[in-house]
């Protein structure tokens, strides 16, 4: 393993030790307008072969809601059996700019004791914004991936996930969200990660382009000054989030996965003067008993005599120094030849920085 993550090390400074490759500014970020919102709603799937809910007090209440829309009253103290239905939780992803008419699909997923969905429909469900107003409305027969059987000896197979399902084009858009891109005086821009340098390097090429455009108003956000009207300005954004950039080096940091041992280090890491000591010391114990008769005919007993062997070998400790600003490739380098193994990885670069000599973050996922 260690050797693949040497490898996968030395890829990563090769990547890196060529110059930096200019990227468009659509890739590095988006305009603060142009997002998509959640939308969620709360409904009844009908239709299930006996994988429902049964008695679950919120489908009853809500099939008495159900009921009630189509002028059908239920008795006041009747509590159906609903196995062939299921209270579920419908989200959908309003895109940018969807109008009323157009449909995005919608995924349903069960909030009670069902065991299945397939095969089942979701009733006229409407879907909310975070602002409480009514966005889309949901409707459709599920497509489910999963399958779950049972015996009656209580035997049970799962396939995937039965309990979750999706509707392609199954909600119609009702409502638009106003984006105001067209109409306010200022549009941000927004970089997906923070970064000052590559903000102010974003600023100039469209200043470059547009001069007097773009201003910065923090290490994520710039502020462009564009002209109004929808046409114009969808041209100018166009143009803009086509230039071209090169983004600030990523910052200094060593991610280390504690679960499967997975360790990455980015190539603006640095090493202040250390040296690193590793070695092994290997301990083995061989027993070998031995059966111990007694003379014949005598009164003595059969025993067992203990015979152990101990062997101790240390390997020879290697010792590692590094130079001032030593990079990526003297530290892969250094743990390539002390053979360490990825938890030992870990310790090493755990007490390099402890000492003060790693020059980076350090984070554990």
């Amino acid at each position: 393993m260690i050797k693949h993550l040497i490898i996968a090390a030395a890829a990563t400074l090769a990547l890196f030790a060529s110059p930096a490759q200019a990227e468009r500014i659509r890739d590095l970020g988006t305009f603060q307008s142009v997002r998509s919102n959640q939308l969620t709603g709360y409904g009844i799937v009908v239709g299930l072969d006996g994988t429902g809910d049964d008695n679950f007090a919120y489908v009853t209440q809500a099939m008495r809601g159900v009921s009630d829309r189509f002028g059908l009253q239920l008795p006041p103290g009747a509590s159906p059996a609903l196995k062939n239905a299921a209270a579920v939780i419908i989200t959908a992803e309003l895109p940018a700019f969807a109008k009323p008419g157009q449909r995005i699909d919608i995924t349903v997923s069960t909030m009670g004791k069902a065991k299945s969905l397939r095969g089942g429909a979701l009733v006229l469900t409407p879907l909310y914004g975070a602002d409480g107003q009514v966005y889309a409305m949901a409707q459709g027969n599920l497509a489910v991936g999963g399958l779950g059987v049972s015996g009656r000896d209580g035997s049970k197979l799962t396939v995937n996930v039965p309990t979750v399902g999706r509707i392609p084009d199954g909600a119609s858009v009702e409502r638009a969200v106003a984006t105001g891109f067209d109409s306010s005086d200022i549009l941000r821009w927004n970089l997906f990660q923070a970064d000052f340098l590559t903000a102010t390097r974003v600023r100039d090429a469209i200043n470059s382009r547009y001069p007097g455009t773009a201003m910065v108003e923090d290490g994520v956000t710039l502020a462009l000054r564009l002209p109004p009207g929808a046409n114009d300005r969808a041209g100018m954004m166009a143009a803009i989030e086509m230039l071209d950039v090169n983004p600030a080096e990523s910052a200094a940091k060593v991610i280390v996965n504690s679960r499967t041992g997975t360790v990455v280090i980015s190539s603006a890491v640095r090493l202040a003067p250390a040296a690193i000591s590793h070695g092994s010391l290997v301990v083995r114990i061989d027993e070998a008993p031995m059966v111990i008769q007694p003379e014949p005919f005598s009164r003595g007993e059969t025993e067992f005599e203990e015979s152990s062997t101990i062997d101790v070998v240390q390997e020879p400790n290697r010792v590692a120094l590094f130079d001032p600003g030593a990079s990526l490739a003297e530290l892969v380098d250094a743990l390539n030849m002390l053979g360490v193994s990825p938890s030992d990885l870990v310790a090493i670069l755990e007490a390099l920085k402890q000492a003060g000599s790693l020059k980076a973050e350090m984070v554990v996922i």
